[in-house]
Parts: structure tokens; sequence; C-alpha cells
């Protein structure tokens, strides 16, 4: 029987029990931890394992990347120093109405895979087109995902009205359904972009089938103050009626929240994603993550799209999420690093129903894991590993990443994704996207 033993400096299991474990190793049979143990142990009791020594190294799960639009990877830098709706509508959707197809999300998804793989993450949560794209690159890749099934008001080159995107969607979800590394959650964009109607269809079959539903929400004063204004009501309050703030809720942003609509997530269940660097770039405002996580609510990290944030690393976000969350708690023990690292790993499992299966280190999950090199001049001393991880350590950092057991990255290097086939392909868009640019500046 093939074993694989992973021998580390430090391991932070983060089971809610130990911080750390120093000086111990995973053992990984099948794709899924069998052992941790004491390294010493571990070599006695599997002397035929392939051995992966990290001497100086910390062994985490793998990261969680609970709010993406992995494909937008192509549209990195495209339109920066702008608030949400005139990114939007004067650069985003423009470029996505002239350029959106099966090959940009196949690239894109491949560029933003690679970005993610390199920097520790092992899953992400993603909402764009051609989801059944998204989802056979994510097969390919060895990558474990969400892959939302979108939902809109207005026609795309997917799909030309709501009806078809939930058939559409759903066609995806029978496909990929029994797909060990993949679930497929409902992802209407936003309450500002999706109707009552199509809502409430797409709540229906999402109780009856128990899937997910990941949405903006709250994103901005703005789109709180314009809800007031046509509907009477603040969003969530109009998603409560529709049935739809439940332990599927997936909320992403959450930037505008009163105590009273924090309480009535804490008691619906829902979950919200935090996305700290796209909501500081877009001016969007300051989540508060403190207060939710006091209340209950279980709160993931995510990193937005790579044309909002401009990166898709985790690391940062986590160094981001903890520092702005001790401005937005007024208290400097606010978001430590043990709850940033919570955020970036078993919150977002929690978040998408998988927490059984990853999002921790704990003997019978699957072996979706990170080794991060703290010997950097950068990381030393090492007092605490943990806090070295989120408030010292650069995503260059991490050497290894394992998605059920299986290397996707050994020693920098990826082994399911060609990296200069992947650049040359980006390349290619670039080339694209700026002449239309330039074109749309000229006219």
């Amino acid at each position: 029987m093939s074993e694989t033993v992973i021998n580390a400096r430090w391991i932070a299991p983060v089971d809610g029990r130990r911080r750390w474990l120093e000086n111990h190793a995973v053992v990984v049979r099948q794709g899924r931890i069998a052992a941790i143990l004491p390294r010493d142990d571990a070599a006695r009791a599997h002397p035929d394992a392939e051995v992966v020594d990290r001497p100086h190294h910390l062994l985490i799960p793998g990261l969680i990347n609970a709010h993406t639009h992995a494909a937008m990877n192509l549209m990195r830098g495209v339109a920066n120093d702008l608030p949400l709706m005139p990114w939007l509508q004067e650069h985003i959707w423009p470029l996505e109405g002239q350029f959106m197809s099966q090959a940009f999300v196949a690239d894109g998804t491949d560029l933003a895979m690679a970005e993610m793989i390199r920097g520790g993450t092992t899953c992400f949560n993603d909402m764009y087109f051609f989801p059944d794209v998204a989802a056979d690159r994510v097969d390919r890749a060895g990558m474990r995902a969400g892959i939302g099934m979108i939902l809109i008001d207005f026609p795309t080159v997917w799909a030309a009205n709501p009806d078809e995107y939930l058939d559409k969607g759903l066609a995806v979800r029978d496909e990929w359904r029994h797909h060990e590394r993949i679930v497929t959650p409902f992802a209407p964009h936003a309450p500002y972009t999706v109707s009552d109607g199509p809502l409430t269809k797409m709540r229906t079959y999402a109780d009856e089938m128990d899937v997910r539903v990941h949405m903006h929400v709250h994103e901005t004063a703005h789109e709180v103050n314009n809800a007031v204004e046509q509907h009477g009501q603040r969003p969530l309050a109009r998603l409560d009626a529709l049935g739809l703030l439940t332990p599927n809720l997936l909320a992403v942003h959450m930037t505008q929240l009163t105590d009273a609509e924090i309480e009535r997530c804490a008691a619906a269940g829902v979950h919200v994603i935090h996305s700290p660097e796209s909501n500081l770039k877009l001016a969007s405002g300051l989540a508060p993550v403190q207060r939710l996580r006091d209340a209950g609510v279980n709160v993931a990290l995510g990193t937005d799209g790579a044309a909002s944030n401009n990166d898709l690393d985790m690391i940062g976000e986590m160094r981001t999420a903890a520092l702005i969350g001790k401005i937005a708690g007024d208290d400097a023990a606010a978001v430590s690093a043990d709850a940033a690292l919570e955020m970036a790993t078993i919150a977002g499992a929690r978040a998408l129903g998988i927490a059984d299966e990853t999002g921790s280190i704990e003997v019978g999950k699957a072996a979706d894991l990170a080794a991060v090199d703290l010997s950097a001049l950068e990381t030393r001393p090492v007092f605490d590993p943990i806090a070295a991880l989120v408030y010292s350590a650069s995503r260059e950092q991490v050497t290894d990443t394992w998605v059920a057991g299986r290397a996707l990255m050994r020693d920098r290097r990826l082994t399911t994704l060609d990296l200069d086939d992947v650049m040359q392909r980006t390349d290619a868009w670039a080339d694209k996207l700026a002449a239309f640019a330039a074109a749309q500046t000229k006219s």
C-alpha cells in the first residue's frame, strides 16, 4: 500500500484543540490523512513510506479561497482606482461582452489555479460564466472547487434569461455531482441583478437539493441605499422575506450591517465570506468581522477576482483581514492570527459544506495540505509559527501544495499545469484586451 510521510518542523492542525505540533509528521495513504505522529514514531511505524522532509516548514491545511471569479484573472489590472459600479459598468461588463467565451474561461481559470496553487490554496469557490468549462479545468488540474451555477437577470453569452441560467446550471450540477473534488452551489450574482421571481425559483431548488447559495450581499452603502429606494427595504431583509437566510447562504462582502442584521444572520446560520482587499481597493467598506464572529457567525475568507484585488494571495488576504479587523473592531486583539488562519481554512470548508472532507489536518480527512518555508530571513526568528505565517510570510515561501494527497506543486514546481503554456496563453489574451481597451479610449 503506497504511503507518504510528510515531516515538518511545525504542523498547524486548525482542529480547535492544538495550535501547533512541533517535529511531527502527517502520514498520507490513498489520498487521506492516516495518522499524525511524532516524526520518529512515524519513521518507525512506516519504514517503507515515501518520505518528504520539510525541516524548516509549517504544514497547514490547504487554504480555501471562498470567493473567486477565477477567469477574471485575465482582466487583472484592466481598470484600477474606481468604485464598484463604474468599475463594473464602464470597464468589466463591456470587456466581458466582447471577449467572454469558453476559451476565455478555460485560459483564465488555468491562470487563476496556477496562481492559487503557488500560494498554497487547494480549494476555491467560483462564480462566473461557463461553469462547465471551469469544472473541467478543475478536474484536469486536480484542485478542489465549488463551481457556481450562475444566475443573473440579463442575457449573456452563457444564457439568455433566468430560466436558461437555471437549466444550464442544473445540467452542470448533474454532470459533476458525484465528483469527489467538486461541489456546485447556486451563484446568483447580487440582489440588484437578480429579481424576486428567479430568486424564489432558485430557492426552491436549493431547499429541495440542500445546495449552497453563493451571492454578493451588502457590498456597498450605495447598493443598500438603492435597494431601500427601489424596494423599501434593505437587501438582507428582502432576501429574508424570500426565504434565503438559511445555513445554505454564503453572503459575500457584507460591509454594511446593523447589529440587528448580525443577530439575524447568526440566528439563521448564514455564512459570511470576507474579501478584505477587494473591499479596500473598491472603497466598499469594512466588514465587522469580529462582531460577526462574536455573534457566532461562521466567517470565511476569499480574495474576490483578480480584476479587483489584484491577486489571489490568501496569505496576504489573511494578513489584511487580521489588520483591518483590528481597526474595524477598535481592538488590537480582534481577528487574531489564529482566527485569520481559521477563516482561510476550516471556516471556508464549513461554508461550502465540505468540513468533513477538508479544512483541517485530522485523521480521516483528505490530505489537502500546504508547506510554508519559515527559514527565510523575513520570517526569522520564529517564536510563533502561526503568527509568522499571517504577519510575516509571503506566498513565495509556499514550497508544496497537495490535494487529496497528490502534489500539485513540489519544491515550487507545478506538476499538473504547464507554467510556460499558461503564461503564453495569458499574454495572447492580454494583447487582445489591450487592443480593445485602446480602441474604446479612442472612440
